[in-house]
C-alpha cells in the first residue's frame, strides 16, 4: 500500500517547481511540463519515490541506527523539529555545523562541554565567579544549545541524512557523500539530483508540502522502531522458555539422586539399631568361654 497519494501531494503543492529559467537540467527526468513559465514536477514519480524512500528509512531504523535531519530553512525548520523530535531522531534547524560529519569528534566534544557546564552549575562550582564571568558561561551554554542541543544524544555518526533543500544544504550532502552515508533528500527543480541517493522530487519551500512528505516517511521511521521493539520482546521469550526448560531438565536429573539419598537415611537408623544388638550378643559368647574350660 502507497504512504501517500496523488491527491494528498497535488493539494499540498508538491509540484509546483521553480521557474524554468533557474531549472537544473538533470530534474529533466522528474519535470512533467511547463505552465507559465514554472516548471511542474510529475507527482506521479513522486509518489513511486516517496515509498522507495520511506522503506529504505524503515529499514534504516529498524536495524536500530540513527537518522539525521537537517532543514536551515524558515518554512521547513520548525515542522522537522516537531516532526523528528516525535520519532526520537536527531536533527538540525539552525545553521549547519561545518565539518560536524567529518570532524564529528569535536563536535561531540561541544556537546560535551556544554553537559559539563550543566553539572558544575548544579553542584554549585560555578556559584564562587563574578557575575560577568557567569553571564559569558550562561551565553555559552545558551550557544551551544541552540546550535547543538538537538543532536546531544547523537553519540556516534548517523546511518543516513534527509535532507530538505538539498541546495541549500550541499555542505551537510557533501560531508556525507566524502563519508559514504546514505542521503535522502527533497529536491525541487532547481536543485542538483546526481549526488542523492534516494531522490525525492518535490516542492521545498511550501511548508504544506515538506510535511506531506516528511509525515509520510517519519511514519515509516515509527514503524520501524516499532517491529524493533517486537522483535526484542520475541527474542527474549525464547530466551525465558529455555531458562525454564533447563530447570526442569536438571530437576528431572536431580530427582533419582534426591531418591537415593532419602533411602540411605531411611535405611541408615535401622542399622545403627542393629548394631547394639550384635554387642550385647558378642560378650555373651565371651562369658560362655571359660564355662567349656
Amino acid at each position: 500500500m502507497s504512504r501517500t497519494d496523488f491527491d494528498t501531494l497535488l493539494e499540498a503543492g508538491c509540484h509546483f517547481g521553480h521557474l524554468k529559467r533557474k531549472w537544473n537540467p538533470a530534474m529533466a527526468p522528474y519535470i512533467f511540463m511547463e505552465r507559465n513559465g514554472i516548471h511542474i514536477i510529475d507527482l506521479h514519480k513522486t509518489v513511486a519515490m516517496i515509498d522507495t524512500a520511506a522503506e529504505a528509512l524503515k529499514q534504516i531504523a529498524k536495524s536500530g541506527k540513527r537518522i539525521l535531519f537537517v532543514a536551515t530553512k524558515k518554512q521547513a525548520k520548525e515542522v522537522l523539529a516537531e516532526k523528528a523530535s516525535a520519532i526520537g531522531m536527531p536533527y538540525v534547524i539552525e545553521r549547519w555545523p561545518g565539518g560536524m560529519l567529518t570532524n564529528f569528534p569535536t563536535i561531540r566534544k561541544a556537546v560535551k562541554k556544554m553537559a559539563t557546564i550543566d553539572k558544575l552549575t548544579e553542584d554549585g562550582t560555578y556559584k564562587n565567579l563574578s557575575k560577568r564571568e557567569m553571564l559569558q558561561i550562561t551565553r555559552q551554554r545558551e550557544k551551544l544549545e541552540k546550535n547543538l542541543g538537538s543532536i546531544a544524544d547523537l553519540t556516534r555518526l548517523p546511518a543516513a541524512l534527509f535532507v530538505v533543500d538539498v541546495l541549500k544544504e550541499n555542505i551537510a550532502v557533501h560531508e556525507a557523500n566524502r563519508l559514504g552515508i546514505p542521503v535522502f533528500g527533497i529536491v525541487d527543480t532547481n536543485s542538483d539530483p546526481t549526488n542523492i541517493d534516494f531522490v525525492i522530487p518535490a516542492n521545498d519551500d511550501a511548508t504544506k508540502s515538506v510535511e506531506v512528505i516528511l509525515d509520510a516517511c517519519c511514519a515509516a521511521i515509527a514503524e520501524g522502531l516499532e517491529e524493533r521493539k517486537i522483535e526484542k520482546l520475541d527474542q527474549n521469550e525464547p530466551a525465558e522458555e529455555d531458562e525454564d526448560n533447563e530447570e526442569r531438565e536438571e530437576s528431572r536429573r536431580e530427582r533419582p539422586r534426591r531418591e537415593r539419598t532419602r533411602r540411605a537415611r531411611i535405611e541408615r537408623p535401622a542399622a545403627a539399631d542393629e548394631a547394639p544388638e550384635a554387642a550385647d550378643e558378642a560378650p555373651a559368647a565371651d562369658e560362655e568361654a571359660p564355662e567349656a574350660e
